[in-house]
């Protein structure tokens, strides 16, 4: 039955246009504002921690907004899994870096593109899956049922999937190997083996490791991706952004703190449009 009332939603609001959508996700979002709720509840624990020399009202002002973006990002993912991939291209305004990517996939190492739980990362992967071969890591949803919808979404357009396990690791090393894309999501917590503790805008985060180690051993270069929303629905401005040397260079935890420095960058750019209530300091040292 749930899985029945989920698809359901998602064919609901794959109906309305994107500045409906994005007009109703502000507005529910200032109401999720209002009331106590888990999801405010770990926003604002996490911007209280990682932003301790804003004014509370700073704070408070950036809860209420990232509220309102995540209610967005909720409310516009029938659109991106529904509807047609030309039509959520059409959506891309602007590209920054375009250029950069292209020559990097010219050299024939591959390409590992870094893209954070900022903006509409699902509209950066569909972008880049149209660049060239490209293997996406990607966790399970917890409601397995949604297993098979997300993967339909994602491939769509050409991308390839491969499990967060050892075997999904190993189609990653083959890819860039062949020379293609390879998307991780650079802030999703690892397990305990497969990251070390570095700090994340001043709190230490559990932080994988698996970019560097991947760069390292094939040469890929790394790219930071976001899809910022453009305000009153116009659409997706696509960031892409070099991050350099320093992710394969130093120790595990320097790397990973070039790594986390990175994504400190993008998020700054839009901070209001970062998950701040996905759970990124659970594991504590």
């Amino acid at each position: 039955m749930r899985i029945i009332v989920i698809k359901l939603l998602l064919r609901l609001t794959s109906l309305l246009p994107l500045p409906a959508s994005h007009a109703l996700g502000a507005g529910l979002g200032s109401l999720l504002n209002r009331f106590n709720n888990q999801m405010r509840h770990v926003a604002r624990c996490n911007i209280d921690r990682c932003f301790p020399e804003w004014t509370p009202q700073q704070r408070s002002q950036l809860v209420r907004e990232n509220l309102q973006e995540t209610t967005k990002a909720a409310l516009e993912t029938g659109g991106l899994w529904l509807w047609p991939a030309e039509n959520i291209l059409a959506k891309i305004q602007d590209v920054s870096g375009a250029s950069l990517l292209k020559e990097a996939m010219a050299s024939g190492k591959g390409v590992i593109l870094a893209a954070p739980h900022l903006g509409a990362w699902e509209v950066a992967g569909l972008y880049c899956s149209r660049c060239g071969p490209m293997t996406t890591l990607y966790r399970p949803p917890r409601i397995q049922e949604l297993d098979s919808l997300m993967r339909n979404a994602r491939e769509r357009a050409g991308a390839t999937l491969a499990r967060t396990d050892a075997g999904g690791v190993r189609t990653l090393y083959k890819a860039l190997g062949r020379g293609e894309l390879v998307a991780i999501l650079p802030d999703q917590e690892p397990d305990q083996t497969s990251g070390v503790f570095a700090p994340f805008f001043g709190v230490q985060a559990n932080t994988m490791t698996l970019i560097s180690r991947l760069a390292a051993k094939t040469g890929a270069m790394v790219f930071m991706i976001y899809a910022e929303r453009l305000p009153k629905g116009r659409g997706y401005h696509l960031h892409i952004q070099k991050t350099g040397a320093p992710l394969i260079e130093g120790d595990d935890v320097q790397k990973a703190t070039h790594l986390n420095q990175a994504i400190e960058q993008c998020v700054l750019q839009c901070p209001a449009q970062y998950q701040w209530a996905y759970k990124r300091f659970k594991t504590r040292p």
